[in-house]
């Protein structure tokens, strides 16, 4: 089969599709959802999340210095749309919206977590990056939440049984992706099972 030169998009799918929370210093929340956003370091652990500079939630960090990752799942999609589509300008209150609750990060003091998530990621900002049509907001993980039920016997973390979706293309109309929500499928082999050796770490 051939391929065709497409023009240069960002097409690179499935992504995580999370709900961003932030806080600042007088009591405002927001939350925001978001699709840029992944790991950048393990030591120390560092993620990122994009935002167009023009969204409620780019400033309300900006100045507060923190964010929460909140993982996404089958049960929030509804929520996630509504943070998606809805800006703070139309909803003062988002939490209200979409019956999400706020919870008290362990390590943060601003930003809250939103206690429907299975795991919420604690970020510190260390640094924003101007890219274009977004900013980079890296973030140093100070804390994980996570729910009783996904913690097994072993002390894992076992997300698989969370309901996870992420957010994907589908097709591309105009030269632009439309997307949709997708479940996460079937765990087809961990990582490492091609080889029986140890598992190296990168």
């Amino acid at each position: 089969m051939g391929k065709i030169d497409y023009r240069a998009a960002t097409l690179l799918y499935p992504v995580p599709v999370l709900l961003v929370s932030s806080g600042t210093e007088d009591g405002r929340t927001n939350i925001m959802t978001a699709g840029w956003t992944g790991t950048v370091c393990t030591k120390p652990p560092m993620t990122y999340v994009s935002i167009r500079p023009s969204r409620a939630s780019y400033e309300m960090i900006r100045q507060s210095g923190e964010f929460v990752l909140n993982l996404n799942t089958e049960a929030l999609a509804a929520a996630a749309d509504q943070c998606g589509v809805i800006s703070m300008k139309e909803c003062e209150d988002k939490w209200a919206l979409t019956h999400l609750t706020r919870g008290k990060a362990s390590h943060l003091k601003y930003a809250p977590i939103i206690m429907e998530s299975p795991l919420n990621i604690e970020c510190r900002l260390k640094q924003i990056i101007p890219l274009g049509s977004h900013d980079m907001f890296l973030g140093e993980v100070v804390g994980i939440d996570v729910s009783e039920e996904y913690v097994g016997e072993d002390g894992l973390i076992h997300l698989d049984d969370a309901g996870l979706i992420a957010y994907s293309s589908r097709t591309v109309k105009n030269n632009v992706p439309v997307g949709s929500y997708v479940k996460l499928g079937e765990a087809i082999g961990r990582y490492g099972f091609t080889s029986e050796k140890d598992i190296r770490t990168h």
